[in-house]
């Protein structure tokens, strides 16, 4: 099958590979709306949607109970309201880019998963090869780049609008992009400063970052987030400001802005915008995995490839070995850690209360903005000396 795929024209490769992207973010999208509902529920002490179910799948003892406390119907029926559902267009908005804008905002949402690997499998001479639909060398630096493209989406929806509360929320969401992208920028600087050693190659492979995880001895099989928590956390805030998650969703504050960039949009261009917000989020947990979190290895100092070791050593199967076996092995490794961090995007949602716009740009100028500055600067000069 793989060496079929390989023999195929390069443009259907790129069709295959845009077609897969699509059929895993949307329903990815999906879930994620429902994972937002049952977490909210959860933090807030209520059952959360629980009702909804499909009349002939209730007769299924057990399984239709427990999808229908699961919300799924719930989430079906709004993706049919989504698809199906009027889709008025107001008055005086700027017709061709108002419907472009929700476009746009998926664009660089389904570009940036293409330079995000996802796991890796052993070859035969023992190698850890990374899974990746393109696993080039400036991975992070084409994720950076693709991905703050998403808000030009978002000023053109505020622009399209010509209404005055989307209008703000398309400046509030430039304003918010450039304060926090410098801060995102300067914490990750450490990272690639400590894996391009002196007279290596250099590189911004994400690959790369989760490679030089997987090396043996302390310092070796440590990950960043131990190394460098300062700029953990950095990132960490940062990507919470570039994803517009609350308590830094300017753009759409509707205690101020009714809904925000958003507020003349329903149906279906309302739904590619939250998508797009949920891609970016797990495109944005996988990153902070892959630097700081390991990647695909299990746990900090035990590498994918001392696991399989261990596993075959124990059960001395051939099918441990498997390159099949593995790359399911590492992709469900790097899930998980995805799915953590997702789940982490909602607790804070519904834990934190949202800023004001005047604490957040402060927060990005006068507190992270210094902070990741003096963080590159300790790091820079710790590393210069113990690699003298």
């Amino acid at each position: 099958m793989v060496d079929f795929y390989f023999q195929l024209h390069p443009v259907i490769q790129a069709v295959l590979k845009g077609l897969a992207v699509i059929l895993v973010i949307f329903p990815l999208g999906g879930i994620c709306s429902m994972a937002e509902r049952k977490v909210s529920a959860w933090i807030q002490g209520r059952p959360g949607p629980n009702r909804a179910i499909v009349p002939w799948i209730a007769w299924i003892p057990f399984v239709g109970t427990f999808l229908q406390r699961l919300g799924l119907f719930h989430v079906m029926a709004d993706g049919g309201k989504m698809l199906f559902k009027e889709d008025a267009l107001p008055g005086g908005v700027n017709k061709f880019y108002f419907i472009l804008a929700p476009i746009v905002a998926m664009i660089p949402a389904l570009t940036t998963v293409t330079t995000v690997p996802f796991g890796a499998y052993l070859d035969g001479h023992g190698a850890v090869i990374p899974l990746g639909l393109a696993n080039v060398d400036i991975g992070l630096l084409a994720v950076f780049a693709v991905s703050s493209l998403g808000v030009y989406s978002l000023i053109l929806a505020g622009w399209a609008s010509n209404s005055k509360y989307p209008f703000l929320g398309g400046v509030r969401a430039s304003a918010q992009l450039i304060s926090y992208e410098l801060s995102m920028t300067l914490s990750v600087i450490p990272v690639f400063l400590w894996i391009n050693a002196p007279g290596t190659e250099g590189t911004m492979s994400l690959a790369k970052t989760v490679e030089f995880q997987s090396q043996p001895g302390f310092w070796g099989g440590a990950w960043f987030i131990f190394i460098m928590p300062v700029s953990a956390f950095i990132f960490l805030v940062s990507l919470f400001a570039e994803t517009n998650r609350q308590p830094f969703d300017m753009p759409e504050s509707e205690a101020d802005l009714v809904g925000g960039f958003h507020t003349e949009y329903g149906a279906f261009k309302w739904g590619l915008f939250f998508v797009a917000e949920y891609a970016h989020m797990i495109i944005g947990s996988g990153v902070f995995t892959l630097l700081f979190l390991g990647g695909w290895n299990p746990l900090p100092w035990i590498s994918l490839a001392d696991l399989i070791g261990w596993l075959n050593g124990i059960t001395g199967a051939a099918w441990i070995i498997h390159p099949l076996f593995v790359g399911l092995l590492s992709i469900g490794i790097f899930l998980g850690k995805v799915v953590f961090g997702i789940f982490f995007f909602m607790w804070v949602r519904w834990t934190v209360p949202r800023f004001r716009y005047d604490q957040v740009m402060e927060l990005g100028w006068k507190k992270l903005l210094p902070l990741a500055i003096a963080n590159l600067l300790v790091y820079a000069i710790g590393i210069a000396v113990i690699t003298k």
